[in-house]
């Protein structure tokens, strides 16, 4: 068996559950999008951490994992521990480099799966987007990862043969943090490619949402077939933690999952408080990883 075929296999193994494959590639759609239950947010943490990190991943959300495994999963030499963590709130591909990371890799935010890799990157960079590294192969399709305005960092991906995930029990949400120099020509580059619909546009929400209480801000909201996205926009007057969180969690319960957290070793950094239609925290995992993680308020 060649080096490559091994790693190939090796690869099908580790970043896809053990579920059946798709035969036939699937219809080419507008935003190219195959659905937020396979895509992720890429999490870099330190070898040591790794293991510690995703145990406390599943016992905070419940969920599975692959089988983890060593790879170059960038374009030049680089050797990284590697692992999805399958949640029934969103999927996380976990990586902790044995090597030193490779620009610009370790800033992207979420990793895409598209149904056509050049048709994706076309429209992509027809919608405002930058490549910050064209499109490479990896063990089980292509990549690339592009950058829109405001500094957004994403890698879109595309297997050789679609994998079949179960669906989510709720789509986590993509927090991007923005200025207003930079939002709306972010808001008009993500919604023509995402063919994404604005849910609400609170120009004047309040500042205590974002750790600047007496302020407000502006919160936008939308859905697309890449699934949810939140655009935070303010002066960036931040205080720590704020805009550190990539992602944010939907939960059922607030309070009981927040109890499982800290029973795996995650800290509340924000404790839970009240958002207008959700509560929300902010927590702190093992390893650094830093996650909004919300509940819907119960409608009387």
């Amino acid at each position: 068996m060649t080096r490559h075929t091994f790693l190939l296999a090796t690869a099908l193994v580790v970043l896809s559950p053990a579920v059946s494959f798709a035969q036939q590639a699937p219809k080419a759609r507008a935003d190219h999008a195959i659905g937020p239950e396979y895509d992720s947010t890429h999490v870099y943490v330190a070898p040591e951490d790794f293991d510690r990190f995703v145990t406390s991943v599943t016992a905070t959300f419940g969920g599975t994992t692959t089988k983890k495994g060593v790879f170059q999963v960038t374009p030049t030499a680089s050797q990284t521990n590697s692992q999805l963590v399958l949640t029934p709130v969103g999927i996380l591909s976990v990586f902790g480099f044995v090597t030193p990371v490779p620009y610009p890799f370790g800033d992207e935010r979420t990793g895409y799966l598209v149904d056509n890799i050049d048709a994706a990157v076309t429209s992509a960079l027809s919608h405002g987007a930058s490549r910050l590294v064209t499109s490479f192969p990896d063990p089980i399709g292509r990549d690339v990862v592009v950058q829109w305005p405001g500094g957004v960092n994403m890698q879109l991906y595309w297997h050789t043969t679609k994998p079949h995930y179960a669906p989510l029990a709720t789509v986590p949400e993509n927090r991007v943090y923005l200025t207003a120099d930079s939002a709306n020509a972010f808001l008009k580059s993500w919604t023509g490619y995402a063919h994404a619909k604005i849910v609400s546009d609170d120009k004047a929400a309040p500042g205590v949402e974002i750790g600047q209480p007496g302020k407000t801000y502006r919160r936008v909201r939308l859905t697309s077939g890449y699934g949810k996205m939140t655009a935070l926009v303010s002066d960036g007057q931040l205080p720590w933690p704020y805009g550190r969180e990539l992602t944010g969690y939907e939960v059922s319960s607030l309070t009981v999952t927040l109890d499982k957290a800290k029973a795996a070793g995650v800290e509340t950094l924000v404790p839970a408080h009240r958002e207008g239609d959700r509560d929300a925290a902010i927590v702190r995992f093992p390893g650094g990883y830093i996650a909004e993680i919300h509940a819907p308020v119960a409608k009387n």
